[in-house]
């Protein structure tokens, strides 16, 4: 083996550097300190269009029950008179099934029923990620009476 072969064969072993670790490291990092804020948002908006989703269907069920009953359901009987037909007064005299299933919001919650609602005739809504009333951005309350 001659002299150049072998210094051409030391290099290739030798691998890198820990300055270009680091390099590579810090690039990385930055890579990533932009992106990641990018999709922890895109998960917030889906779950509240997840949520208006839900309130959506249950405003349609809501609707159906007031059509075939005269009325909705009482507080009391809450959404679950959309499963099982009520035996409490008001007892619907038209009841079928509306829903296969209540739906949990996005963060894991009942959804709210109102009856009488604060913003129309009955409200559905989510109190959004922190569980509670009131709130702003991924906290905000969302609710049947937003488009």
């Amino acid at each position: 083996m001659n002299k150049k072969s072998s210094l051409l064969l030391r290099r290739l072993q030798r691998g890198f550097t820990l300055i270009e670790l680091m390099v590579v490291l810090l690039i990385i990092g930055v890579l990533a300190a932009l992106i990641v804020p990018n999709v922890l948002d895109r998960a917030d908006d889906a779950r509240v269009t997840a949520a208006k989703t839900d309130v959506a269907n249950l405003m349609q069920a809501l609707k159906l029950y007031r059509l075939d009953n005269q009325r909705y359901p009482t507080a009391e009987q809450g959404l679950q008179a959309l499963l099982v037909k009520p035996t409490t007064t008001p007892v619907p005299s038209n009841w079928k099934n509306y829903l296969d299933k209540l739906p949990q919001d996005p963060w894991g919650q009942s959804y709210v029923y109102l009856n009488p609602g604060i913003k129309g005739e009955v409200d559905v809504m989510s109190y959004g990620a922190d569980g509670q009333s009131g709130g702003e951005g991924r906290d905000a309350d969302i609710g049947s009476w937003q488009p």
